[in-house]
């Protein structure tokens, strides 16, 4: 079982007015923080330090979204290469800047209000219960809440969940994006779909086929289940579409007919590949149409992880590629929780990761292909979607941004080939699948994108979200962690636990409550309203630099359901 990144032996961390700045090494807010964290809110005002940021810094390459210049490499997904780094540099004597105004007056601190943070944090979630029949529920699934909370801006994370309509069983889905939103979208819009063709029984796929030649009205695949928010192309839904029908014309040239059990595991795998695959094939082709043909080379050379979970009954299977995580809730007897992982980080702390990319390569790379524990020294997650610069030969990269509009021509990153770029592809999208056999004892499941991992440890995660839907608290010792506190901070840790017993159920949303654990949480693992407030007041310029984009989606499982599945076997 793998230990998230950002609980390993870390480096000293830069801070500003007492906040932690994020890296890939060290957990926001850590133990190793002073108890009395003190913000540099009372530096704002009237909004200057986003004058003064903005007049300091200038990028001339806003679109490759660039992050602040002074921001530590090693916690970026993507690490710019010093042949283009200069690309986002501060001014010359940029300090001068920050001289510009003095005040006599005495700083003042701004906080968000109670109502502003829940307005802030509630903004993005979404829940889905499922429907009853005949007053019972006869699925596994209870239903699910969702949320996100940006830090990129725009945010580079996307979520989907989605019922299988010609076949049994949901799709819950989080998809990190790096290098802009591009390839988080599109792989968000169409993956389910490749999932679900991929499900299909040979005679549904000739149906669909024969609809499509007749001109007849399509059966629905998937029921979609999307916060307003979540948006799909409707530019590119033609282009997608015909992708997706080669796909399973395919399919039933491969099919026999015969009838045979679909392999979930299997499916799962094809699809995540063949989605890679078009998205790859799509940009070399390109498109008559400026803005797809754009588009489509966006998507390409952008990248996203993904962690996929297929419920149906108590078979439970997730597909992961990248750094996303899924965490399973455990219910024991004595009613404490525990967490079970059922994904992998394909990253540099995977030790099976790290010997599959030797393999994949010669001898004589072994110490390049993996450096700073990034591949080629640059991009965090060892598998993605997209990324085509660590899969294209360096003339198809050529080939392609020769040919391609001005807007890819005169872009830098585009142009920029990795160092030791010699046996490509150095990345592959396809998935590790995990599967699992629900348990009555098995209450919910957690999909969350690395910002949220990059937080919390996943024992607290499993034990924040237990409490929530159960209502039920464990009442165990305060820990200090080493801290020295006074009676009467203690009393305010002691009267802090009584008020939350109460106030639990402010949120509505499994996700929302999280979110506000995650981004609040003080040294002593309890949400610290200013805390919360100066976080969520961060400037666009600075989110980015103490955190990452957080999407989860938090599933609750029917467990009288799946215990009659495990009486009816018995």
């Amino acid at each position: 079982m793998l230990i998230s990144k950002s609980f390993r032996e870390h480096e000293h961390t830069p801070t500003l007015k007492g906040i932690p700045v994020r890296t890939s090494s060290l957990p926001l807010f850590s133990d190793a923080m002073p108890a009395p964290t003190q913000l540099f809110f009372p530096l704002i005002r009237n909004c200057e330090l986003s004058r003064i940021y903005g007049t300091a810094c200038y990028c001339h390459h806003k679109h490759l979204c660039c992050s602040p210049p002074y921001i530590a490499q090693n916690r970026l997904r993507y690490t710019p290469h010093p042949a283009y780094a200069t690309f986002c540099r501060p001014r010359e004597n940029w300090w001068q800047y920050t001289q510009g105004r003095r005040y006599a007056s005495t700083p003042q601190k701004f906080y968000l209000t109670p109502p502003q943070v829940n307005s802030i944090l509630k903004a993005n979630e979404y829940s889905f219960k499922v429907p009853e029949f005949d007053g019972k529920n006869v699925s596994s699934i209870l239903g699910f809440d969702s949320n996100q909370l940006p830090a990129n801006a725009p945010i580079e994370d996307r979520r989907s969940a989605a019922t299988c309509l010609q076949t049994r069983g949901m799709l819950l889905g989080v998809f990190d994006g790096h290098a802009g939103c591009a390839c988080s979208q599109a792989v968000s819009e169409r993956l389910f779909y490749y999932i679900a063709v991929s499900l299909l029984p040979h005679e549904t796929l000739l149906e669909i086929e024969n609809a499509v030649e007749s001109g007849r009205a399509l059966l629905p695949i998937l029921q979609w289940h999307k916060h307003p928010n979540d948006y799909f192309s409707k530019e590119a839904s033609k282009l997608y579409f015909n992708s997706l029908r080669t796909y399973w014309q395919e399919l039933i040239d491969l099919n026999t007919g015969e009838s045979a059990d679909i392999d979930v595991k299997e499916a799962l795998i094809n699809a995540f590949k063949r989605l890679d695959n078009d998205i790859s094939l799509e940009a070399q082709v390109g498109d008559p149409n400026s803005f797809l043909n754009y588009l489509v080379l966006r998507v390409a050379f952008s990248g996203a992880t993904a962690c996929v979970a297929h419920v149906d009954g108590v078979d439970l299977h997730v597909a992961n590629t990248g750094d996303s995580r899924a965490m399973l809730g455990v219910q024991e007897e004595d009613g404490s929780w525990s967490a079970v992982t059922l994904s992998n980080d394909h990253n540099a702390q995977n030790e099976r990761e790290l010997e599959r990319l030797k393999l994949e390569h010669p001898k004589n790379e072994a110490k390049s292909v993996v450096k700073q524990d990034r591949l080629l020294g640059l991009l965090m997650p060892f598998r993605a979607f997209g990324d085509v610069k660590f899969k294209w030969s360096i003339d198809l990269q050529k080939r392609v941004i020769e040919s391609g509009p001005d807007q890819l021509n005169d872009n830098e990153y585009t142009k920029f080939i990795p160092p030791n770029y010699h046996t490509p592809p150095y990345l592959t999208a396809e998935p590790e699948v995990t599967y699992h056999r629900l348990r009555p004892q098995d209450k919910f499941l957690v999909l969350a994108t690395d910002g949220l991992w990059e937080t919390m440890h996943r024992q607290d995660v499993v034990r924040i979200v237990g409490e929530y839907l159960t209502g039920m608290h464990q009442q165990q010792p305060i820990a200090v962690g080493g801290y020295k506190v006074t009676l009467g901070q203690m009393h305010g840790l002691l009267t802090e636990r009584r008020a939350k017993m109460s106030s639990v159920f402010e949120d509505q949303n499994a996700a929302t409550h999280l979110i506000r654990h995650a981004v609040g949480n003080n040294e002593f693992g309890a949400v610290d309203h200013e805390r919360l407030s100066k976080m969520l007041s961060l400037p666009e310029e600075l989110a980015r630099m103490y955190r990452d984009d957080i999407t989860i989606i938090v599933v609750q499982f029917n467990s009288h359901v799946v215990g009659a599945y495990q009486n009816q076997e018995q």
